[in-house]
């Protein structure tokens, strides 16, 4: 009997995650941005839970010849199906006339289409920690991804 009810929680609870990880378990995209410090960014997603998820952004800075790195930690609350607001906290590294350090932080809103796209618009606020960087950039995107 102890097997049996064993078994079943363990299905149970493997039907559960699968279950929590049907909105997305991964997004890949492009991230278009306007604004100081900006630029195309390709943009991953990865779900870690019920509201959370990482996001990592590369992409250029200002110039072609400039390159940004950005990570995320995101949390996702539900408006109305399919529409989701989102915050989050990160930072990141930028080269742009010598190697900079910032710290990150967005809010936005998504739409999950019953296709596996999902598109978003936020603001993302960038404070310089280190390096050749110097006050407080911002943009605003709008990303296209293929959720699978």
């Amino acid at each position: 009997m102890k097997k049996i009810i064993l078994i079943f929680g363990f299905v149970l609870a493997a039907g559960l995650s699968i279950n929590a990880q049907d909105r997305y378990g991964h997004s890949i995209g492009l991230r278009f941005a306007s604004g100081d410090g900006a630029g195309g960014e390709i943009s991953y997603q990865k779900f870690l839970g019920e509201n959370q998820r990482l996001e990592i952004d590369l992409g250029l800075a200002n110039t072609f010849a400039n390159f940004k790195a950005t990570g995320l930690y995101q949390w996702g609350w539900v408006l109305e199906e399919p529409f989701i607001w989102y915050a989050g906290v990160g930072a990141g590294i930028v080269h742009a006339d010598g190697l900079g350090v910032f710290g990150a932080g967005v809010i936005g809103i998504e739409y999950s289409f019953n296709i596996p796209l999902l598109l978003s618009l936020d603001y993302r606020p960038e404070v310089a920690i280190a390096g050749g960087l110097d006050g407080l950039n911002s943009n605003i995107a709008l990303s296209v991804r293929y959720q699978f």
